[in-house]
């Protein structure tokens, strides 16, 4: 969660990608030589059809990923600047959506749901809109604490 200037308060949510760009050359590296020297095993013993499944199989890693990269794309602004409490949520696409609330209204809840996860949740009159759900229970929980606090020190420490 990066934070910008300019704003009382501007976090930027990304999902988090464990595996950078160079980790997956190696690995799409190792899978192609393994899935290769598979793949010539088999041919040697006269089972040369089996030789295009290995390949198949580290085709289909590789789109797995890239389609997982594509995804990572995605990001949400949380920006609260005067009288306006702003999430902006862009596609990995590009597509935006807005949604705005008066932040001496909102509340910020990390609710947690049955089967153990939590949701983190902005309500305000009877709205509410579900974010962040690309980050882990413990960043979710850091950044309603963190928001929660933004929103305090913007009514004046009056509680909603």
């Amino acid at each position: 969660m990066d934070e910008p200037t300019g704003s009382e308060f501007a976090a930027i949510l990304t999902p988090y990608r464990s595996l950078g760009p160079r980790g997956f050359l190696v690995l799409m590296g190792l899978i192609g030589l393994v899935s290769f020297i598979a793949g010539l095993a088999f041919y040697s013993i006269g089972a040369w059809p089996v030789m295009g499944f290995f390949g198949l199989d580290a085709l289909l890693v590789y789109g797995a990923f890239k389609l997982n990269y594509r995804d990572a794309r995605k990001f949400e602004v949380v920006d609260l600047k005067g009288d306006c409490l702003t999430v902006r949520r862009v596609s990995p696409s590009g597509r935006e959506q807005s949604w705005e609330f008066h932040p001496y209204w909102a509340r910020v809840e990390a609710a947690e749901l049955a089967h153990g996860r939590r949701e983190l949740r902005l309500v305000s009159h009877g709205r509410e809109l579900v974010f962040g759900r690309f980050l882990s229970d413990d960043e979710k929980l850091d950044f309603a604490e963190a928001l929660n606090s933004a929103l305090l020190d913007y009514r004046g420490g009056a509680r909603v």
